[in-house]
């Protein structure tokens, strides 16, 4: 009986080691008591870029298909397009922008900036002179401009929007990289109101109710714009016809005899030219457009350029083709 005792004895007092040997290693709990998180997340914007975003990077991929990665938030940037800096300045960065292109006249700030080339040329040392951490280009700039840049360790995105969604999906992408998505979402929310207030007119529209357009961008020879191009799709937004549509994409010249033929109620001309080259034309004094008055000039900044100042473009060519409905332009 005795050795009974000693055994249950020992048999209880190993049972009372395993206890405190499991709770020491924590086999009985599986739940740490702290743990650690790491967190990486993806935002996909409905945009035609798509970012990832981590603490302190951000990679896009531009509208030149280049996967870029920039290093935290942009302090000194160089514009290389006037439309890429008159975003800038919209999302209320001028005082980030260390270097624009001759040609970046708007806003008037702007002019007063470093100028580091014109269209398609840039002077490089300049650009290293100001080591921006941020450089905007665009399409003219990818067989040369981008490369020098890139290889002298420089960060460029190149924003190329062919259209209205483009432009505003460039300027989301642009709020985001710079840290000014409330600024950027503004813009766009007015941007897409102020084209809905034209489309609510326009998309209601009978064929016979459009109005036959003529867009001149040159005149010797006439040179119009094609279906691919931003000005045909405000053409098209404000109820006209772009006759040049015939012609295809890009920017056609038109013969003199299809555009008499075709016969366009109303005639816009850029303002780079003279409106007389086609009021004084004898050959288009029958046309329905210069008969009835209805030739115009428009600022080509707001139709040629990707910037949220297309939408005033986009109300002034509106009035143009339909004073009824939209007011008179005269």
């Amino acid at each position: 009986m005795k050795k009974v005792s000693l055994l249950l004895l020992s048999l209880l007092l190993l049972l009372s080691i395993s206890v405190l040997i499991v709770s020491a290693t924590g086999c009985v709990n599986n739940e740490p008591e702290t743990a650690t998180l790491t967190e990486t997340y993806t935002k996909t914007v409905t945009t035609t870029s798509t970012v990832t975003t981590t603490v302190e990077k951000l990679t896009i991929i531009d509208d030149l298909g280049r996967e870029v990665t920039i290093e935290g938030t942009p302090s000194k940037i160089v514009s290389l397009a006037p439309s890429n800096t008159e975003i800038l300045f919209a999302l209320g960065l001028g005082d980030k922008v260390f270097g624009v292109t001759e040609y970046c006249n708007y806003p008037e700030e702007a002019s007063a900036k470093e100028k580091v080339g014109g269209y398609s040329g840039v002077d490089i040392e300049k650009v290293v002179a100001i080591n921006p951490d941020l450089i905007l280009a665009e399409d003219l700039h990818k067989q040369e401009v981008i490369p020098a840049l890139e290889q002298l360790g420089f960060t460029v995105i190149a924003l190329v929007p062919h259209n209205l969604q483009e432009i505003m999906d460039s300027i989301t992408l642009l709020g985001m990289i710079t840290g000014t998505e409330a600024a950027a979402s503004q813009i766009v929310d007015d941007i897409s109101q102020k084209i809905k207030a034209i489309t609510d007119v326009t998309d209601g529209l009978t064929e016979e109710d459009k109005v036959k357009v003529l867009y001149v961008i040159w005149h010797e020879p006439i040179m119009s714009v094609g279906t691919d191009t931003r000005i045909h799709e405000l053409i098209e937004k404000a109820g006209g016809i772009n006759i040049a549509e015939v012609a295809g994409e890009g920017y056609p010249t038109l013969a003199l005899e299809e555009i008499i033929s075709i016969n366009p109620q109303v005639i816009i001309v850029n303002d780079d030219m003279s409106l007389d080259a086609i009021l004084d034309d004898e050959r288009l004094s029958g046309v329905d457009a210069v008969v009835n008055g209805k030739v115009y000039t428009i600022n080509a900044d707001l139709t040629n350029r990707p910037t949220p100042r297309i939408v005033e473009g986009l109300e002034i060519i509106a009035e143009m083709i339909h004073p009824e409905l939209f007011g008179n332009t005269s």
